[in-house]
């Protein structure tokens, strides 16, 4: 049915104007592959209207998105909004930077115009009552919200181990597929239909790598951002907490939730990223006074491509490139294999040629420590059955417990039109309808959420919350960019977020190759698994976005890896 919904608003859109108006002369600008500016300047000139954009976007869904399922919705009035904005340019009045540009939203982000459902079935079709302010700011900025994307569902808070949710699955929307590879994992274990190639974290890169919108929102609680963006070749920024504020956004923790952008050019990145955060702080989210906006929220005038000259970059190589033994344990964690290291080593190189001051190693100390209580590699979050009460005592309770607190906050603003009230809700809806596939891989994550006393364990809370700053920030982040006086440091592939994610600090990632699709379960017999991308992050201290822009976009300038899809040419 999906599917069919596409083809007759493609079909519709090529044929026709809104609102029987004539149809635009046909232009021979592309929407593959092109940036954010490259569209504005056409629009500028004539060559392109904002509703061709929006039409080549729809012919694109028609004919990709039966293989890479990259939307749960689609905007019944995207051609309507696009008319209206190139009226308003053709009277001179643009509203922004980003007026006439399709983009999508991951569908935990408020729309009132499509329905946000987080993938959870309990939502299917709800409309909320408000939009959230970075829909707000968006569409104020002059966006069209083209399609929300698909996701791990709630943001992948619903099912750990035992039997834990795949990557970019939901009950809404089934799988999604990497267009890198879109194809189902043909191996017999598991056997579920997932993808071959994985998507990354909850967010979703699949539309906009394969250039079915212009680029789009994801939300980053541990990772989610960044890790999609490194797996979809695409930028992704996952700003300091509170830079976007987070107010209509499904939670899973205040604590360490934001939403950021995932482009695929640094330059469109941080035109989101200006156009998402707001002019004042949201008195609807207290973090938005962390930061301070750059002049008339524009991150523009750090796209410097001369940026790293000078720049110190640190290379953590312990647990990052090198496995390393951690504190109490026999067997080494971590570290990266020979294919990856050698792009890290080249990587590195092109730095050092582009005159950065490359600090090797830099290591964290919270990483290198010799006690296991000062150790972040040791001290993750709780995640599964096995960390249910009693059973957490060597993990941060941060993530069950902001998710009883903040979610049940959050499904309280939705008022009477909230489908559940409260957790406790969603999880008896979900077991009450467990046939019709609510819970596929069942809820570890909302079970030891909702087993969280808010009162209770609120002293434990506090405690983990210290340790998680001390680790992550003191002896983490901070403590390696003071110790070697770096502006930042770099980590291989997706691994930088989870520091970043725990402390509330910006990292970049950004494509620089492909690796193989590796797996210890081998592959069938003439199976072949064709390669997965591979990026560099870059991570800073809080609130640094303007300079790691400016490093993210020099090291890309330098390189220029990206490259499109074969799934959707």
């Amino acid at each position: 049915m999906k599917q069919v919904l596409f083809l007759l608003a493609a079909i519709a859109a090529a044929s026709s104007g809104a609102h029987g108006q004539a149809q635009p002369a046909a232009s021979t600008f592309t929407v593959v592959e092109a940036t954010i500016p490259a569209m504005q300047a056409a629009m500028a000139k004539g060559q392109v209207t904002s509703r061709q954009l929006v039409e080549q976007y729809l012919i694109r869904l028609g004919l990709y998105e039966d293989r890479l399922n990259a939307a749960l919705a689609v905007n019944p009035r995207a051609l309507e909004e696009a008319d209206a904005l190139d009226r308003e340019r053709a009277q001179g009045q643009l509203r922004g930077p980003l007026h006439g540009i399709p983009v999508a939203l991951k569908d935990n982000i408020h729309t009132t115009n499509m329905p946000t459902t987080g993938g959870a079935l309990a939502f299917a079709g709800y409309l909320p009552p408000y939009e959230a302010t970075l829909t707000k700011n968006l569409t104020a900025a002059g966006a069209i919200i083209m399609a929300k994307t698909g996701l791990t569902e709630l943001a992948n808070w619903v099912a750990g181990n035992p039997n834990a949710m795949p990557g970019n699955y939901n009950a809404v929307g089934g799988f999604g597929f990497n267009p890198y590879d879109p194809r189902p994992d043909p191996r017999p274990e598991p056997g579920d239909g997932r993808p071959v190639l994985q998507t990354g974290g909850s967010s979703s890169g699949i539309g906009t790598a394969a250039n079915l919108w212009a680029g789009s929102v994801g939300s980053d609680t541990g990772g989610s951002v960044i890790s999609p963006s490194n797996a979809n070749m695409l930028v992704g920024i996952r700003p300091t907490i509170g830079r976007i504020s987070r107010y209509g956004v499904i939670p899973i923790t205040a604590d360490h939730d934001t939403a950021g952008p995932m482009t695929r050019t640094v330059a469109d990145a941080a035109i989101m990223l200006g156009a998402m955060e707001g002019a004042t702080p949201d008195p609807n989210d207290a973090a938005t006074r962390t930061c301070t906006p750059p002049p008339n929220r524009d991150y523009t005038p750090f796209l410097n491509a001369g940026g790293l000259k000078g720049a110190r970059i640190g290379v953590p190589r312990s647990f990052y490139i090198d496995p390393v033994t951690l504190p109490g344990e026999s067997r080494p964690r971590g570290g990266i294999n020979a294919e990856q290291a050698k792009l890290m080593t080249e990587a590195i190189a092109i730095m050092k040629q582009q005159g950065a001051v490359i600090v090797d190693p830099a290591e964290i100390p919270s990483v290198v420590a010799k006690a296991a209580s000062d150790s972040f590699p040791l001290f993750d979050f709780c995640a599964g059955a096995e960390h249910a009460k009693g059973k957490d005592a060597n993990c941060s309770i941060n993530f069950k417990y902001g998710m009883k607190r903040d979610f049940n906050a959050w499904l309280a603003t939705l008022g009477p039109s909230a489908p559940v009230k409260t957790l406790t809700e969603l999880r008896q809806w979900n077991l009450a309808h467990a046939r019709a596939n609510a819970i596929r891989y069942q809820q570890s994550r909302l079970d030891i959420s909702d087993e969280m006393d808010l009162v209770a364990d609120q002293a434990r809370l506090d405690a983990d919350d210290a340790k998680d700053r001390r680790l992550s920030r003191d002896q983490g982040i901070d403590g390696v960019l003071k110790a070697y006086h770096l502006d930042a440091f770099i980590t291989p592939g997706s691994s930088g977020a989870r520091i970043a994610a725990t402390a509330g600090y910006p990292i970049i990632a950004v494509p620089f190759g492909f690796v193989p699709n590796a797996s210890n379960q081998p592959f069938p017999a003439g199976f072949n698994a064709q390669p997965a991308p591979f990026g560099v992050g870059f991570v800073g201290a809080q609130c640094s976005e303007p300079k790691l822009i400016e490093l993210a976009y020099a090291f890309e300038q330098a390189t220029r890896r990206r490259v499109p899809p074969p799934a959707a040419p």
